[in-house]
C-alpha cells in the first residue's frame, strides 16, 4: 500500500537567529533518531528557504578534527609553487587547479566586475580508469587530478568527502518533508549524489575597489552548499529585502544555502540567495565549500507539491547534467569552448541571470 503523502509542516523559526536574520538549525536530535525531531527540523528548514535561502547547521556530527584537518590541506596544496599546481591544471571537466582568471567570465562581466580574486582546486566524485562514465568520456565524471607531492593530501580529502556526502544524504529527508513530500522522495536522486570540494584560497583586495570581489555575487548552481566553520570571514548574503549582510562565524556550525535546481524543482518556493566574498579581513582566506547535487540524470521538473491553480508550474523539465553544464560555462573561462546548451534551453530563470547590485 502506497503511504500517504504527509500532511504540510508548518514552517516556524528555529528558536535561534543569527544575527538577527539566519536561521541556527541543530539536526542533532533529528539524526540521533530522536521521535520528532525530523518534523521540527523540517519546518525550521522550510522557514529558512521560504525567508532566507540560507542557515547554520548545528549537531551535524562532523569532527572539528577532520574539518580542521581539510583547511590544512587546502593551504598545503596552495603553498605549492605555481609550476606545481599547473600540473593538475583544471580541465574541461572543472577539475584540477584554477589560477585567478586573467578575463572576467560572462557572469562577472554582466556586473562590471573584474575576474574574481580566488584560485581554487576542484575535485568531484573519485573514480578509476574502469568506471564506464570515464571510459565514455562523460562531461564531470571523469578521474580526480591529484598533485603527485603531497603525501596524505588524497586520503584526507577523501575521507572530508565521504563524511559531507554521509551528512547530505541523511539531510535530504529533512528538505523532502519541509517540501510536504514523503521522506524518501529525493533518496533515488541522491543514492549517489553528484559532488564538487572547491578548495579557495583568497587573497587581499582593496576593500575601497567596487569593481573587485573575492567572489563576485552569484547563486550556486545545484541543491545543497555546504561551507564548514571559518576562522576568517568574508562571505556576504543578499537578504530579500536587498541589503547585503556579513554572515557572522559560528563555532561548530556548517552555513548552508540552496541553489537554483532546488529553487527551479520547487517551483521558486524555496529561494536561492545570491551572496558574494570580498576578503578585506587582513589575512589569506581559504574556503573548502562542498556542493551536494542529484545525480546528472535527474529529471528536474516542478516537484507535485510546490504547484497548484494559484501556482502554475514556471520552468520546463530539464536534466540537471545539461543545466550544470550551461552553468560552468557562465562562470568559468576554461569553459569557453566547450558546447553547451543554450540559454533558450535551459530557461534558466531569474535568479541564475540576475544582475546584483555590489
Amino acid at each position: 500500500m502506497d503511504q500517504a503523502i504527509p500532511h504540510s509542516i508548518a514552517a516556524q523559526a528555529p528558536p535561534t537567529m543569527i544575527g538577527g536574520e539566519i536561521p541556527l538549525i541543530d539536526v542533532a536530535d533529528y539524526l540521533a533518531g530522536k521521535p520528532g525531531a525530523a518534523e521540527r527540523a523540517a519546518a525550521e528548514l522550510r522557514y529558512a528557504f521560504e525567508n532566507v535561502g540560507f542557515y547554520y547547521l548545528a549537531g551535524h556530527g562532523v569532527a572539528q578534527s577532520l574539518i580542521d584537518a581539510q583547511y590544512a590541506e587546502a593551504a598545503r596544496f596552495h603553498a605549492q609553487p605555481l609550476e606545481e599546481k599547473l600540473k593538475v591544471k583544471v580541465d574541461e571537466h572543472t577539475i584540477g587547479y584554477m589560477p585567478i582568471q586573467d578575463k572576467a567570465p560572462p557572469n562577472a562581466a554582466a556586473q562590471g566586475k573584474k575576474p574574481s580574486q580566488n584560485e581554487a582546486f576542484f575535485l568531484r566524485r573519485e573514480r578509476d580508469a574502469n568506471d564506464p562514465n570515464v571510459i565514455a568520456n562523460r562531461r564531470f565524471h571523469t578521474m580526480n587530478k591529484w598533485p603527485a607531492d603531497l603525501p596524505g593530501f588524497r586520503e584526507q580529502t577523501l575521507a572530508y568527502m565521504s563524511a559531507l556526502e554521509t551528512l547530505c544524504r541523511k539531510l535530504v529527508k529533512l528538505y523532502a518533508l519541509a517540501l510536504d513530500l514523503q521522506e524518501d522522495f529525493f533518496d533515488a536522486s541522491f543514492a549517489k549524489p553528484h559532488m564538487i570540494l572547491r578548495q579557495s584560497r583568497y587573497p587581499l583586495i582593496d576593500g575601497a575597489d567596487e569593481s573587485v570581489a573575492s567572489l563576485v555575487p552569484h547563486t550556486d548552481s545545484g541543491f545543497m552548499t555546504l561551507l564548514p566553520p571559518n576562522k576568517v570571514q568574508g562571505l556576504s548574503i543578499l537578504l530579500p529585502d536587498g541589503r547585503w549582510m556579513d554572515a557572522p562565524g559560528v563555532e561548530d556550525a556548517f552555513v548552508v544555502n540552496g541553489g537554483d535546481i532546488l529553487h527551479r524543482w520547487s517551483n521558486e518556493r524555496f529561494l536561492s540567495t545570491p551572496h558574494r566574498v570580498r576578503n578585506v579581513s587582513g589575512q589569506v582566506r581559504y574556503a573548502i565549500p562542498f556542493f551536494c547535487d542529484p545525480d546528472h540524470d535527474t529529471v528536474i521538473e516542478c516537484l507535485p507539491s510546490c504547484q497548484s491553480a494559484e501556482r502554475p508550474v514556471k520552468y520546463p523539465p530539464i536534466k540537471f547534467g545539461d543545466y550544470a553544464l550551461w552553468f560552468a560555462a557562465q562562470r568559468y573561462g576554461h569553459m569557453a569552448q566547450v558546447p553547451v546548451p543554450s540559454e533558450a534551453e535551459i530557461a534558466p530563470g531569474e535568479r541564475a541571470t540576475a544582475r546584483w547590485k555590489s
